[in-house]
């Protein structure tokens, strides 16, 4: 039987990025790319990241988390699905602070004086070629040789790309509604510059405290919100001193507080999640996906 079959979940959303929630902790088996495509479907419970908690690996950890994308892939990070699951395990153990292990490495998280709000430590950023990873080198990447559209008049060009735990393409723009990101995001989601394919940005810098973006998120495509994208583009506008090292990011959703801490190069990302039902997926889902 499919692992996630009759199992429990949560709905949740981190300004419109639609999370499910999944706790496996007392069981060792794991979901498979079948499952969370099956998952994901009308039938099921639709999301943009299945979050399925696991247990600790690491002493001092309050538990292991796999990120599953709509499409089956695995992400190494999601920061509105860390707050969502942090706020139901706030609720669970009472704690004020948490500390998560993910594929893409140790996550801290802390609630806030809101209500519904908390702030996840995402980590330090990378910024060489290898790490993001791109497919050639470049030694500066805060800019690099990319378009799309003629080679006289692109439509599109010279991204920052950074890793925030997966690969980020930040484009800045003047107006992120001026383009057809729904057409040119998968185009350059696949690049052959991107290895591991990438979550592309469009980003229109309106102060030193404040950016405008739209994400077409790998392994999902157009979304309310991606907080890894919001963090990305913080960093990236920053090393290229458009802006301060403390932002608003304002996404289709809602806006997101950045902070790329210089003290250890650490970027915090501050903001709400809402609980929307809880339900328990058919068997039936997984026998007529083949998944079972």
């Amino acid at each position: 039987m499919a692992t996630l079959a009759n199992q429990p979940f949560v709905k949740m959303n981190g300004l419109g990025n639609e999370i499910v929630v999944v706790d496996l902790r007392r069981q060792t088996a794991r979901v498979g790319a079948d499952e969370a495509r099956a998952a994901a479907q009308p039938e099921g419970a639709p999301y943009d990241q299945m979050m399925v908690l696991h247990a600790p690996r690491t002493p001092g950890t309050d538990a292991f988390v796999r990120i599953y994308n709509n499409d089956g892939s695995e992400a190494g990070a999601c920061g509105n699905g860390m707050r969502c699951v942090a706020e139901l395990m706030f609720k669970e153990t009472g704690k004020p602070a948490l500390t998560f292990e993910t594929p893409a490495g140790i996550l801290n998280s802390w609630k806030d004086a809101r209500p519904l709000f908390s702030t996840v430590d995402m980590g330090p950023p990378r910024f060489a070629w290898n790490e993001i990873p791109l497919s050639e080198p470049f030694q500066d990447t805060r800019a690099i040789e990319l378009q799309i559209g003629p080679i006289d008049q692109p439509i599109l060009h010279s991204p920052s790309v950074v890793s925030m735990g997966n690969p980020h393409a930040v484009f800045w723009v003047d107006d992120v509604n001026a383009y057809d990101l729904g057409r040119f995001g998968p185009l350059l989601e696949n690049h052959p510059m991107f290895p591991e394919r990438a979550n592309i940005t469009l980003a229109d810098v309106r102060s030193r405290q404040h950016i405008v973006i739209r994400t077409w998120e790998r392994g999902v495509g157009l979304t309310q919100a991606c907080g890894s994208a919001a963090c990305a583009t913080a960093v990236a506008a920053a090393r290229l001193r458009k802006v301060d090292r403390k932002v608003t990011i304002t996404l289709p959703g809602g806006d997101l507080e950045i902070e790329w801490r210089e003290r250890d190069d650490h970027v915090l990302m501050t903001g709400p999640v809402a609980f929307e039902f809880e339900g328990r997926f058919d068997p039936a889902l997984f026998s007529a996906a083949g998944a079972a």
